[in-house]
């Protein structure tokens, strides 16, 4: 599952403010002075969540993955047969997720696909969090995923995230598969000029 993903889009608040339609502040305990693009951001690391709180969309620095009963990471949780309207709801913001498939011929390390949203090119994955932690929802995949992987994050659309931080619409019409076409997806290593 997505234990890798990218935020690397310029003028965050901006369009955070304009697609939320809220006030976008940070997080009064744990202000950062500024946001840099991150082309990688791997599970444990702190990256940043957004929740609706009052009249705002709070942005807090917190880290991805919290301790399962084994101490593994719980980095992707499943969604499906679950209800969330008691958790702690928030929205990862990102411009592309990783996932990874077998070698190629003659390589040694795993495929990596990126996807994207052409028509969202900053979008959300829905989460909860839990110990003070996050975790990106999955479920089944869609079309686009299904050739890759088995389950997929939640991804939505910029203007569908205050469908889920507020239970705007039914969690059936929310936690669902990218739709055919949603997802842009390219191969990212190896490089097409390292096979030729």
């Amino acid at each position: 599952m997505c234990n890798l993903y990218s935020l690397k889009t310029a003028d965050l608040f901006r369009t955070w403010e304009r697609v939320l339609r809220l006030p976008v502040v940070w997080d009064s305990d744990r202000p950062v002075s500024n946001l840099e693009p991150r082309p990688e951001i791997r599970m444990t690391e702190i990256a940043p969540i957004v929740r609706h709180v009052g009249d705002q969309a709070v942005v807090s620095m917190t880290k991805w993955a919290w301790a399962g009963p084994g101490g593994k990471p719980v980095f992707n949780f499943r969604s499906d047969g679950r209800t969330f309207g008691d958790s702690d709801r928030v929205l990862i913001p990102a411009d592309a997720f990783y996932e990874f498939t077998d070698p190629l011929p003659g390589q040694k390390r795993k495929t990596r696909w990126k996807f994207t949203m052409p028509e969202s090119p900053l979008f959300w994955v829905a989460g909860i969090v839990k110990q003070g932690c996050w975790s990106m929802l999955t479920t089944e995949p869609g079309p686009d995923i299904q050739p890759y992987h088995d389950r997929q994050i939640v991804v939505l659309p910029g203007e569908q995230g205050r469908d889920w931080l507020d239970l705007t619409k039914p969690e059936g019409d929310i936690l669902r598969p990218a739709l055919a076409g949603t997802l842009a997806v390219e191969r990212d290593f190896p490089p097409p000029e390292l096979l030729g």
